[in-house]
């Protein structure tokens, strides 16, 4: 198994057990450019260096807080490492919420929970299924990375996985005023047939959301470009979208919508639909292709 990113005691009043934190995702991307000069083609190096010193060794740097100008406190890892902060090996619960309670803007990353030992498992097993019955999400605190986290500590939704999660969560004071840009919104009357139509287009594409059918095509298509360029050849480019041919009311769309959606699967030209607007735009097929639905 990997070494885990944080092991500690996960503690609820007088119950206290042993824990062991994992990342549960990894950048899958495989693309890493360098810096190159553009005149000569060699990769770009970068060195630490001082006015007097020039390049230094990782040995011979030390962190420092400018507390005047010019003027640094000098800070130690041995001086981070002696940090007086409980919940840099203790996880102490403070609260319970239920789910819906946390926005989903809070959610930060995520990481997988397990028992640190054998011996601690059926410890675990009854706060696991505790969570899960109550529908209730764990509250509480973490030093690490540099910083002391807001945690949530939750079942995981398949109810047969024997393991927890974590989420780091963000604290209020990191997250930006909706109103500063919702303000110039304005309050429109809600057609009810219209509404009725988005309702039913909604539904007609609602399904099972199956995370492993979304792929990172940026990536796909930068790695063709790439390969074009090592094979000296073209790089393919993105398709231009056809011209503006007319402009119909939001009722037509959505009907035209509902119509084409409930049509056998073909490929058709994408359409331009302005965010907010109540008007949409059709793009005109082009000679060759296939007709819009």
């Amino acid at each position: 198994m990997a070494r885990p990113y944080w092991s500690g005691q996960l503690q609820i009043s007088l119950v206290s057990f042993g824990i062991k934190l994992f990342p549960s995702t990894e950048v899958k991307s495989e693309i890493h450019f360098h810096q190159l000069s553009r005149k000569t083609g060699e990769r770009i190096k970068h060195q630490k260096v001082a006015d007097d010193d020039g390049p230094l060794g990782n040995d011979e740097i030390v962190r420092g807080y400018e507390y005047k100008k010019g003027q640094y406190v000098r800070v130690e890892p041995r001086d981070i490492e002696n940090l007086r902060i409980p919940s840099r090996r203790t996880l102490e619960i403070t609260q319970f919420v239920d789910r819906d309670e946390l926005a989903p803007q809070l959610f930060e990353k995520p990481y997988f929970v397990a028992p640190e030992r054998a011996s601690q498992t059926a410890a675990f097993a009854v706060v696991r299924k505790a969570l899960q019955s109550t529908r209730k999400v764990a509250l509480g605190k973490i030093a690490f990375g540099g910083r002391e986290h807001l945690v949530a500590v939750a079942p995981p939704t398949n109810d047969n996985e024997l393991g927890m999660m974590a989420y780091t969560l963000r604290y209020a004071e990191e997250l930006r005023n909706p109103a500063e840009y919702f303000a110039d919104i304005k309050k429109v009357k809600i057609d009810e047939d219209q509404l009725e139509l988005a309702k039913e287009l909604i539904k007609r594409k609602s399904s099972a959301f199956a995370p492993e059918k979304f792929k990172d095509e940026y990536e796909t298509a930068l790695r063709k470009m790439i390969e074009a360029k090592m094979h000296h050849v073209r790089p393919p480019k993105e398709e231009a979208v056809g011209k503006s041919a007319k402009l119909v009311n939001l009722m037509d769309a959505l009907r035209k919508s509902v119509h084409s959606d409930s049509a056998p699967r073909r490929k058709r030209v994408p359409a331009n639909v302005p965010v907010g607007s109540a008007r949409l735009t059709l793009v005109k097929p082009t000679k060759g292709k296939s007709k819009s639905a």
